[in-house]
């Protein structure tokens, strides 16, 4: 008999940013870190002979918990991906829900009907799991193994080993980052002894660190994106950057001409939910220089901020920053705000301003070979 620990990864990027991640690469936030402290020590005293995970950066990051303390080498697996989603890689989910809602309702819904243009089926998630599973098993029958996969693919392989169609399987639930599932192998058959258990995460050392967020959950839609358009967006753009201006307690007064003169050095995303302008976030000249970073008043507090920080980062990114920076002045609240999505201070400008830098690179120890 083979014991198989099957563990979700710990919150990545997509998560926290509302972007679908499928198979494309994203490092783990602060909060998912702390969940894979909080997992090395729910496996203190576990004895686990191998681990396997699948070859993205977010599961072998996650595999740290169980492999750091007993110096054991994961064994990375194409097999254990995601599902790849196609055409939605890399979008916010409230692009795709804008685009193609009634595919976006049936992804958590109905996976018996999904489909989108390059993706993976849910059936072919559910098979290539199932006979990665199988495999491990065999591989190591009458051991104990630890198995780090992703969201989507587990809850498919789950339902499929109880027993249910594709159709049942979207009315399962979604286990949480880091949730735990203990399946038994024998003769060639697995079965589900039980699964998301998330309980190290409801010890009073992890809830300690844990900040009063009012985020989005699940596959709520979230922000869209679109470059900025002074002709479309211009009054709403001068309005959202003086209100933040106004609330940072800027000693200068606003120039709206000196705000639309920089433009041209920098890149600015307007976000939107559905169709109404909620957010700017700014990225330039430096390419992880955060210049403008604002949400209409009547839209704080309800998770939206952080889908901003999330644009800077793939902006900066992508043009081979590995970290991004902001100085917003002193005083101001969003300094706590950036403090709680990891943004620690780096330095002090000319001006006494204090710059906070958030780190965005890669571990090149979490990347496959």
């Amino acid at each position: 008999m083979t014991t198989l620990y099957l563990i979700r990864h710990a919150e990545a990027e997509g998560n926290l940013y509302r972007i679908a991640q499928g198979q494309h690469e994203s490092i783990l936030t602060d909060r998912g870190w702390r969940q894979v402290q909080a997992l090395e020590r729910r496996f203190e005293g576990v004895h686990i002979d191998a681990v396997y995970t699948s070859d993205l950066y977010r599961t072998c990051a996650t595999a740290s918990a169980i492999c750091r303390p007993r110096d054991l080498k994961p064994i990375r697996r194409k097999d254990l991906r995601e599902i790849c989603v196609g055409d939605w890689e890399q979008r916010t989910w409230g692009e795709i829900y804008r685009r193609t809602p009634v595919q976006m309702a049936d992804f958590s819904t109905h996976p018996e009907r999904w489909y989108v243009e390059g993706a993976e089926t849910p059936a072919q998630v559910r098979d290539r799991m199932l006979a990665a599973l199988q495999d491990i098993a065999a591989e190591n029958d009458g051991k104990t193994v630890a198995v780090f996969s992703h969201g989507y693919a587990i809850r498919m392989v789950l339902a499929a080993l109880q027993g249910m169609s594709l159709a049942e399987a979207g009315t399962t639930p979604h286990g949480d980052n880091t949730a735990v599932s203990l399946l038994e192998a024998s003769h060639g058959v697995l079965r589900v002894l039980w699964r998301d258990d998330n309980t190290h995460l409801q010890t009073p050392e992890f809830l300690a660190g844990e900040k009063v967020r009012r985020r989005a959950t699940a596959l709520e839609p979230g922000l869209w994106f679109v470059p900025l358009d002074l002709q479309a967006h211009g009054a709403f753009f001068e309005t959202c950057a003086a209100e933040a201006w106004e609330d940072a307690g800027e000693c200068t007064p606003f120039s709206p001409q000196r705000l639309r003169n920089g433009i041209t050095s920098r890149t600015t995303l307007v976000g939107f939910r559905d169709e109404e302008p909620v957010g700017l976030v700014q990225v330039g000249p430096a390419p992880g220089w955060i210049s403008l970073l604002a949400i209409r008043r009547e839209y704080r507090g309800r998770g939206f901020g952080v889908q901003l920080i999330g644009q800077a980062v793939q902006l900066a990114r992508g043009r081979g920053a590995q970290t991004v920076r902001i100085a917003p002045p002193e005083e101001a609240a969003a300094r706590t705000f950036l403090a709680d999505y990891g943004f620690v201070p780096a330095e002090t400008t000319a001006a006494g301003r204090t710059v906070l830098e958030k780190d965005i690179a890669f571990r090149k120890e979490f990347l496959g070979d």
